[in-house]
């Protein structure tokens, strides 16, 4: 069975129409390109109530990857990190660690990483570039993830 994902871009712009979702998109073919059929896509605007209500809505019934884009930054508006923690059953902090050491601007990112239920859900940033770079840094562990979430036996 194919592993399945799906991806969340956090964007005031995007969800209004204003600007492409071209980080959506990159992360959407890393992880095809990673063996994972991406079975949604959803854009929502900046903010706690947004950004956590689609998270557990795209984790409801699922099991496998979600992946968001966007506001992990230090900007005012960007709060993807507090919505996630809000949200999540237990933190994978290893995930997040290895993800800041694959750029010179991955220390900027403030991006969690977890579990909800058969869900991973880990916070990649906005730019395309960073966020396809954080994605291949973990990329390795996924399939491992997945299969120990869904009650595989460790190695």
């Amino acid at each position: 069975m194919a592993r399945e994902a799906k991806v969340l871009t956090v964007s005031t712009t995007a969800s209004a129409g204003d600007r492409e979702d071209l980080s959506g998109a990159a992360v959407a073919e890393c992880l095809a390109r990673l063996g994972f059929a991406v079975v949604g896509r959803r854009v929502v605007p900046d903010g706690i109530a947004p950004v956590s209500g689609a998270i557990r809505e795209l984790c409801s019934g699922f099991a496998g990857v979600v992946a968001t884009t966007g506001g992990t930054g230090f900007s005012p508006s960007d709060l993807t990190p507090e919505a996630t923690l809000a949200v999540l059953e237990r933190e994978a902090r290893g995930l997040p660690e290895a993800m800041r050491r694959a750029s010179p601007l991955g220390p900027l990112s403030r991006g969690v990483a977890g579990t909800v239920g058969a869900c991973l859900v880990v916070n990649l940033p906005g730019s395309p570039r960073g966020a396809v770079e954080s994605l291949e840094a973990v990329s390795g562990v996924l399939g491992h993830a997945l299969e120990l979430l869904s009650g595989g036996r460790p190695h």
